[in-house]
């Protein structure tokens, strides 16, 4: 499975739970996950999508502990086993 594939279910599960899933890149500052997603209530969590097997670089695993000692949800999504579906 292709992260494009990954990352366009990840959206559609985002959107069907009322949020917003925003593509993150931000210059000069390597390692940010791949999307921001939003939330009804305010909920902010951030999702790094992955091909099936793949890791985390250096910059990304760093980049995801500093975002989780800040106190935000931190996902990271492989693709492997399958997504769940919406609700799940």
């Amino acid at each position: 499975m292709r992260e494009k594939v990954i990352e366009a279910a990840h959206v559609a599960r985002v959107r069907a739970a009322g949020g917003e899933s925003y593509k993150w890149t931000s210059p000069g500052c390597r390692g940010v996950p791949d999307r921001i997603d939003l939330y009804p209530g305010g909920r902010v969590e951030f999702t790094e999508l992955k091909a099936p097997g793949k890791k985390l670089g250096p910059a990304q695993a760093r980049m995801v502990e500093r975002l989780r000692l800040l106190g935000f949800q931190v996902n990271v999504v492989d693709g492997s086993p399958p997504l769940p579906a919406p609700g799940d």
